[in-house]
Order: structure tokens, then sequence, then C-alpha cells
């Protein structure tokens, strides 16, 4: 479902060009979840940022669904992040002016998406039910995360992609968030792909590698 072959980033600085990811290579099926790990600065945040098309590869190729993102222009690379790709962020990055219920479903919408009773099993086995009408300021961190997974879920996405997701969660929080996202990856039959610092949290998906001088290794 994903394929990823010869990945190369660098960025540019005063003393020249300095490479990230020098050739990074994977494939994921539908349904399956990987963990990405490696320390801070490893490239992490960036590889995921190429596979979401959210960058440019300076090199290499990432087929999501049968689709090469790496010849899309930015418009029809849009298209494809609105419609097959979720994201969860270690900042939750919810909208403060809308409610629970309207955060849920908004890139949902976006896309053209939106499916009422998907949202409405979303919300209860997020357990966010008796949230809907809240605002994001109202919720605890546990909490506006579960948000922020079901956003990410509304959309029914090909691929789940979530950067340090239960980083600013403590550790039992995190263990419940991961459980529930993981629970529902099953139930989509999405790809997922996750970037953590926290080897615990790696052992839980199916497969993990490891960043390292811009390479992947398998662990």
């Amino acid at each position: 479902m994903l394929r990823v072959e010869g990945l190369q980033k660098s960025y540019p600085t005063p003393q020249g060009r300095i490479p990230v990811l020098r050739g990074v290579d994977f494939t994921l099926a539908a349904g399956a979840s990987l963990a990405l790990t490696g320390e801070s600065g490893s490239g992490k945040s960036t590889l995921l940022h190429l596979v979401g098309a959210l960058d440019d590869a300076d090199s290499g190729e990432i087929v999501l669904d049968g689709v090469a993102l790496t010849r899309l222009s930015e418009h029809a690379r849009a298209a494809v992040r609105r419609e097959k790709i979720g994201v969860v962020f270690q900042q939750f990055n919810l909208i403060p002016s809308l409610t629970v219920g309207e955060n849920l479903g908004f890139q949902a919408r976006l896309a053209g998406r939106y499916d009422p009773a998907w949202q409405e099993e979303l919300t209860a086995r997020l357990g966010l039910a008796t949230l809907a009408a809240r605002y994001p300021e109202e919720l605890s961190g546990g909490q506006q995360q579960r948000v922020a997974i079901g956003r990410a879920l509304a959309v029914r996405p090909r691929l789940l992609l979530a950067d340090e997701p239960t980083g600013n969660l403590d550790e039992a929080t995190g263990d419940a968030v991961m459980a529930l996202a993981l629970d529902l990856v099953a139930a989509t039959g999405c790809a997922f792909l996750m970037a953590t610092h926290s080897e615990r949290l790696a052992g839980r998906l199916q497969r993990r590698v490891r960043l390292e001088a811009g390479l992947l290794a398998t662990q």
C-alpha cells in the first residue's frame, strides 16, 4: 500500500547542504503497522512529512495506494492528503473555536467524506460521546489526543501517520491512547506509520525500524 524507494532529503545551511535522509527504502501493507525509532534529529519527522505529502524530497519515490506522490503537483498532493492520509502530531493541533464534535469531523468534511454513522462510532469508541459539545481548552491532554486521532481517522484514510503521538502524555494515558489508536487502525484496515522515542510503544506495533545516519535499519 505504501512503497518508499531511494528517498533522499537535505536542508541548506550557511555551511552547505546537510543530508538528513540518504536513501530510505521500505514498504508497508494495508492493515500493517510500523514503528520508526531513532535519536532526536535523526530525521523521523522529516520522513513522516515526506510520506505525508507535506514536503518535497530531493530524490526517490513515494507510492501511496498506487499513486506516485513524488510526481504530483502541489495541488494534486493536497487532494491526496485530504482524502487518503490522516496525521496525528505530538501537538494536538485542534481548532480552539470548534467543539469536539466539529473538530472530529473537520478533515472529513474538507475531503467530502463525512460519514455521520462513522463519526458517531468513532466518538463512542474514543469515549468522547459526553464531551462532543465541549471545546478543546476544556479537555485533558489525553482527551485532546483522542480527538486528534479521531479527526485523522474520520476520513477513513489509507495511511495513518503519527509523530510522537503520546509525547505530551503521561505513561498510563499514553498507553490508553495507543491502545485505542491500534484498535481503530485495525477496524479501518489502514496502514499505520508511527515515529516514537519509546521502545515500549514501538514494541506494540507489528514491525519496527530504526533511522540512523539517514538510513533505516531493521530491529
